[in-house]
């Protein structure tokens, strides 16, 4: 049987993307790439709501976060960056090591920063480079819900606007363009229900002209570099050519179901998780105004032990799902309310859980 991959990531991936991945092997300086690529792009540009430039590394989510960085960040750059959770932290880590200068809007593990927050940051530094907003924080299953404002106040400084959706883009309200987003950062592994391993960011006319302004100094994560070889619609490297055709082929399930009635599916499906796993006596770890719709983070009931509990799941149930970060490993557990999620997933899921814990 199957397990069931309930985690924040890789997800279940359909029998229609995973049959994708069987197409043949083919040279990735063809007409025939070419044309594939092309295809890629546009639907992507379709689900990140965008007229602009897309580049998709063959990298984790990771990789896409630090080439953001590594092409935008110099020596001597501030940038502004919410932290949360273990994610938002990394962000300051790499500018960091980029050279940057982080100045954290930070707040406790479950909630996430207020707009005051990032009015500070801003105030006490003076100039920023950046704002670096995590969409959703994969480690503690809080979304921050205040983007517009924090495209408007990146706008009123200056400041380019970065937005880490790994974990929820396409299953969460993210118009780019709309928002003012000069980057975009996702993944395949997450909502897009792909497999892991590519790495995708969106681009604003603006921060293009920045790179060209002042180019980076990297190599295979180069932005200038990707947009160059896209103009022919090629990869400046050998690309995971499956994985290619498998987020094509899941870009078209994506956009054939709608990306609203998507969106909706995956509220839907958050709701019932934390209202039924609720009354089980595992209660939401984030505050309930930024929970998360795609990440469902919940606290053990007194006497769970964490390592059994999935264990059991896993090999009695066939259900996968993630433990806590940091201070609350052991303590919390996440589920994956993401990509192939829908009602029979969602009951087949909680009442495993029920059975766990009902021991």
């Amino acid at each position: 049987m199957a397990k069931l991959v309930m985690t924040p990531g890789p997800t279940n991936v359909s029998a229609r993307v995973m049959a994708a991945m069987q197409k043949p092997v083919i040279n990735h300086r063809s007409p025939t790439f070419r044309k594939l690529y092309k295809d890629v792009v546009e639907k992507t540009k379709t689900v990140f709501e965008t007229e602009g430039d897309i580049v998709i590394f063959t990298s984790s989510g990771t990789g896409a976060v630090e080439a953001s960085i590594s092409n935008l960040i110099r020596p001597g750059d501030n940038a502004v960056v919410t932290s949360f959770g273990e994610f938002g932290n990394r962000v300051g880590e790499m500018v960091e090591v980029y050279g940057g200068t982080t100045v954290k809007a930070s707040a406790p593990l479950g909630d996430c920063p207020r707009m005051e927050s990032l009015e500070e940051a801003f105030e006490k530094t003076k100039e920023v480079k950046a704002l670096y907003v995590i969409y959703n924080e994969t480690s503690t299953g809080v979304a921050f819900r205040w983007l517009k404002q924090a495209g408007e106040l990146a706008s009123k400084y200056g400041a380019y606007f970065i937005v880490d959706a790994i974990s929820n883009l396409g299953g969460d309200e993210l118009p780019v363009d709309k928002l003012g987003v000069d980057i975009c950062i996702a993944a395949s592994q997450k909502c897009l229900a792909a497999p892991p391993a590519l790495g995708i960011i969106s681009l604003s006319a603006r921060v293009k002209a920045e790179f060209e302004k002042n180019p980076p100094k990297n190599f295979y994560f180069n932005i200038p570099r990707y947009l160059k070889f896209a103009e022919k619609g090629e990869t400046p490297f050998t690309p995971a050519l499956p994985l290619f055709y498998a987020l094509d082929e899941a870009l078209n399930v994506a956009l054939e179901e709608g990306m609203q009635n998507r969106i909706a599916r995956h509220k839907r499906c958050a709701e019932s998780f934390y209202s039924i796993l609720g009354r089980l006596g595992a209660n939401s770890f984030a505050k309930e105004d930024v929970r998360s719709n795609t990440v469902i983070p919940l606290l053990y009931p007194p006497g769970v032990d964490d390592l059994n509990f999935r264990k059991t799941l896993d090999e009695e149930h066939d259900v996968i799902i993630a433990g806590g970060f940091g201070e609350y490993k052991g303590k919390m557990f996440r589920i994956g309310c993401m990509g192939e999620i829908n009602e029979k997933i969602v009951d087949q899921t909680v009442s495993a859980i029920g059975k766990v814990l009902g021991r």
